[in-house]
This record gives C-alpha cells, structure tokens and sequence, in this order.
C-alpha cells in the first residue's frame, strides 16, 4: 500500500510539473505573440510612412526598447536570433545554435518553419534555465531587406547601420531566425 501511495503521488507530482510545463509554454507562446504584434504594428506604420529606410530604423532604435519592455513585464528574457545575424548583439548562444540548426533540419524534412518550436531545462552558470525557441519565418514583406535582391538605398542604410550585416540572402518561406526564451527556474 505504501508503495502504491509512492506511486500515486509520484504521478500526481509529474502531472503538475507537466501542467506547470505547459502553463510556463503558453505563456512563452503568449508574450513572443504580442512581441511579434507590437513589432509588425511598427514596420506596418514606418513602411506606409516613409518606406523601408523607415522600417530599418525602427528595427535598429525601436525593436530593442520594445523587446526591453516586454522582457521587463514578462520577468523573462525573449530575444531574436538567428544563425545569419544583422546585429551582432543577436548572435546565438551555444544551445540557440544547436535548435537553429535543429530548425533547419526539420525544415528540410518538410515541416512547416511557422510550426517548428523547442523547449528544454538546461543547466548553466549553476542554475537551471527553461529555454524556448519559435522559428522565424522569412515573409514576402521581410525580403525587402532580407532577400536576395535588396535595392541600393536599402543597401546603403543597411551598411551604415550593421556594417557586418549576415542577414540577406532569404526567400520567402526560408527559416529567417527565431525567438529565444531563457527564464531561471528554482524547481
């Protein structure tokens, strides 16, 4: 009997660190969505405005104040990365690299790129981390600045602002990058 309440008690423990799981994965889901919002919202109104030299600059100036905030009210880190960075502030970590590389990989394999997520519990520097991606899908919108093709002015704004700029090159449809989540957990 008392291995049997063991046993019950050990599973009702996995369920709610299942539930707590799934909780933590919504929430991610949730803050990277009105991430994603507020900044689309943004490129929308400078590229109706002034163009895409506008566009550059909100991605440069306001993305990362954007991304500050969310981080500040979500008590969580959320960055963009991407194994072809335009910022070198967004290069990827270690384990970002291996699930970008992972990303690839399943993309090749046929899934879809606005699809592909990963989480895991990692240890680092002494204290365990819930780490969490989202893909990036490249759009017919972000070939403006990302495709093969980018017209001279774009160029030009984009060599002034991101001298080591990697980030060119995608097709529509072509993993661009990915939202990274790191939250320090005590459980």
């Amino acid at each position: 009997m008392k291995y049997l309440l063991l046993i019950i008690a050990i599973s009702m423990s996995s369920l709610t660190m299942a539930g707590e799981m799934d909780a933590k994965l919504d929430n991610y889901r949730a803050t990277i969505g009105k991430l994603m919002k507020t900044l689309k919202s943004e490129l929308v109104t400078a590229m109706k405005g002034d163009g895409p030299i506008a566009a550059i600059e909100v991605c440069n100036k306001k993305a990362p104040e954007i991304t500050s905030k969310i981080n500040k009210d979500a008590g969580f880190v959320i960055k963009r990365t991407s194994l072809k960075t335009r910022n070198a502030d967004n290069a990827p970590d270690d384990w970002e690299k291996k699930v970008l590389a992972q990303f690839e990989e399943r993309k090749t394999k046929g899934e879809a790129p606005k699809t592909l997520e990963f989480n895991e519990v990692v240890e680092a520097d002494g204290k365990r981390q819930m780490r969490y991606m989202k893909a990036i899908p490249t759009g017919k919108p972000c070939t403006i600045c990302h495709g093969e093709t980018i017209a001279p002015p774009i160029q030009a704004k984009l060599k002034e602002l991101y001298p080591d700029d990697q980030a060119i090159g995608f097709n529509v449809g072509d993993l661009r990058g990915a939202f990274s989540v790191t939250e320090t957990i005590t459980k």
